[in-house]
Formats: C-alpha cells, sequence, structure tokens
C-alpha cells in the first residue's frame, strides 16, 4: 500500500511543462567516518511535510574516547534550477538556509556551515539518492573564490557579479565549464543571458568527543523543503506515467481510489510532495541500529500519504509509525503526500 520515489520536479500530467513542479532538497541524518567504535543504540526519526526531528543515542563500545566530525550534509542546490524553476527554499540566501539546530546530551551546541561548489555529474536516474551526498561532484569552490564569485545561492547577486566579468574573464569561466554567457540581441528584444553551471552544497558540522564506554544522545531538527508540484489522478492508473507512478509508489488499488476520492471535487487535481530520508547513512555506525522508530506525519487528516515499507502503523488522525529492531536500511526512504489543491 505505500511507497514513494523522489524526482527533482514532480510534473502534474503527461503534458506537465516544468513549471508545474517546484523543486526540493532531499533529508538525511548525520555522517560519520565509518568506525567499528561506535553504536547507534537508538534512532527515533519524525518526518512531517515541513519538519524533521531526530533524536540518536550511541555508545561508544570501547575503553578508549573517539573524537571526530560529525557531518549533517545537503544535497546540492543547482543554480540553474533555481534560476529555471520555482524552489522551495527560503527566498534570497541565510547562512543557516534550513534553520538547522543540534543538542548533546540535551545542550545545544555550536555548528559550523561551510559552503562548497560542485560541477554535479550528468543526470541519470539510476544513480542512488545517497550519492548527492557521498559523490557530490567536481569541487569547483576554489576556482570560484580565484574568480571572486560568491558562493550564494541568491540568483540576483550571483548573475550580477557574473555580469560584470570582462571578455576574457568570461572566456576563462567558459572554458573552465563554470558558466554559459549570451549576448543579447537588441534588434529582437533578447536581452543577454548568463547561466552558472555548478551547485552549492551547506555542509553543517562539529568536532564530537564519543566518550570510552558510554552512552550519547544527539538530536537534530530543520526545515523539511521537499519537491513537489501539481499533480493528477484518476482510477484505475492505466496512463503509462500514472502506472509507473503506481508501480514506483506501490500505490495498490486502495490507495488508488482513494486518491481518487480526495481529488475528485477538483477534477482529479491536486498538489503532491515527495519527501525523501537517506537512511543509509546509519550503516556507518557499528552494527544495525538497536532501536528504530519512525513517525511519519502527513499534514493533514484529508492527505494520502504512500511509501515503500513493512509494518506501518496508524497512530493518530495524521501519524503512522514504523519500529524496528536491529535493523540495517538497505535502502534509503522515500515518501509519497497528496493533498487538495488550497481552497
Amino acid at each position: 500500500m505505500f511507497r514513494a520515489a523522489l524526482s527533482l520536479l514532480l510534473l502534474a500530467t503527461t503534458a506537465a511543462h516544468a513549471n508545474d513542479g517546484f523543486g526540493g532538497i532531499a533529508a538525511t541524518g548525520l555522517h560519520f567516518a565509518r568506525t567499528d567504535a561506535i553504536a547507534m543504540e537508538t534512532e527515533d526519526l519524525y518526518i512531517s511535510p515541513d519538519r524533521i526531528r531526530v533524536t540518536y543515542t550511541f555508545r561508544n563500545l570501547t575503553d578508549a574516547d573517539v573524537t571526530g566530525e560529525v557531518i549533517f550534509p545537503l544535497p546540492p542546490i543547482p543554480l540553474q534550477a533555481l534560476m529555471t524553476s520555482d524552489f522551495n527554499i527560503p527566498e534570497g540566501d541565510r547562512d543557516n538556509l534550513v534553520n538547522f539546530t543540534a543538542t548533546v546530551d540535551g545542550q545545544p551546541i555550536p555548528v559550523s556551515i561551510d559552503r562548497i561548489a560542485v560541477i554535479e555529474p550528468p543526470w541519470d536516474e539510476t544513480r542512488p539518492l545517497s550519492a548527492q551526498y557521498d559523490t557530490p561532484g567536481r569541487d569547483v569552490t576554489a576556482a570560484l573564490r580565484a574568480a571572486n564569485l560568491p558562493l550564494t545561492i541568491d540568483i540576483k547577486s550571483l548573475t550580477d557579479a557574473l555580469f560584470i566579468k570582462t571578455p576574457a574573464e568570461r572566456a576563462q569561466l567558459t572554458a573552465a565549464g563554470l558558466a554559459e554567457f549570451y549576448d543579447g540581441d537588441p534588434a529582437t528584444g533578447m536581452p543577454a543571458e548568463v547561466w552558472p553551471l555548478w551547485s552549492i552544497v551547506l555542509r553543517h558540522h562539529w568536532t564530537q568527543t564519543f566518550p570510552a564506554g558510554q552512552t550519547l544522545t544527539i538530536a537534530h531538527e530543520y526545515e523539511n523543503r521537499p519537491p513537489g508540484g501539481l499533480f493528477y489522478w484518476e482510477h484505475p492508473a492505466t496512463e503509462g506515467w500514472a502506472a509507473d507512478y503506481a508501480t514506483r509508489y506501490c500505490i495498490d488499488e486502495g490507495t488508488s481510489r482513494g486518491i481518487a476520492k480526495r481529488l475528485a471535487p477538483s477534477d482529479g487535481m491536486g498538489i503532491a510532495y515527495n519527501l525523501s530520508y537517506v537512511l543509509r547513512t546509519a550503516n556507518s555506525w557499528a552494527g544495525p541500529i538497536g532501536d528504530f522508530r519512525l513517525t511519519l506525519d502527513k499534514g493533514a487528516p484529508e492527505n494520502i500519504i504512500s511509501l515503500c515499507a513493512t509494518g506501518v502503523e496508524k497512530t493518530g488522525p495524521t501519524t503512522f509509525e514504523i519500529r524496528k529492531r536491529n535493523y540495517s536500511p538497505d535502502r534509503d526512504l522515500e515518501i509519497l503526500i497528496v493533498t487538495p489543491p488550497p481552497g
């Protein structure tokens, strides 16, 4: 009954265009260098359309302190996508883009936030979601700094900085595969254009010591900024794209009927969100997760949720729960939430 899938832009129908959808950010947990010294005893994960909260209990299995860098990365944010479509992130730019906060044993801790720029690899639909974090692309941060270009996702300030480049500087940026420049045509009214070709990666991190033989509770939360867009559904799902959705999201007979009924007052049209969470980072710690609990909140009782999972139990008007013991995730979590249109 439950399944979901991630796409940069969620298209409404076979005739939909990119501006029918909006891009967003996949979610993930904490990253740490692969270790056999630290075990994740518990993970309590809460996911809703607008919030992610995670609480972990870690245990140092050794008789010596273990110190390392705990990292919470965001996937690359492609600047071209910001220029060509709506994107589910705050307007302008801010250092703490998703308002990430963390506590250790209940006490808030300072978190550093770094930015890098990458040229992402060509689109490959078979590329696993976790690859966005593990191998985001070719690092071009130093080249942009040398060119005096800001590591920003504020498109206006960035394109202003690119437009003032001299012809020689433009040629260098073009040759390096960092940008494309197009002259305008006054006769036709075609404006000059510039396209930055890199993506921005934000990495939140801090140095953490795990005391010898002891447990440590780390919690963090942040704004969820998933992709989504206009969504059309009719039952039975026989069209090519709809059949593909039904297969990819495990939308069974009952769920399909439920979506169609919910969207019937709006002629089958609604809004869909794709919430994705990279679970397999948990496998970098020693052994399986001892006790795993996932709470899913679909946001409103009239919304419909679908994901690929077993053992899903309804716990409230909008919430569902999954519990697992000695859990080693073998796939990442992807969730579909369908909502009626506003109003």
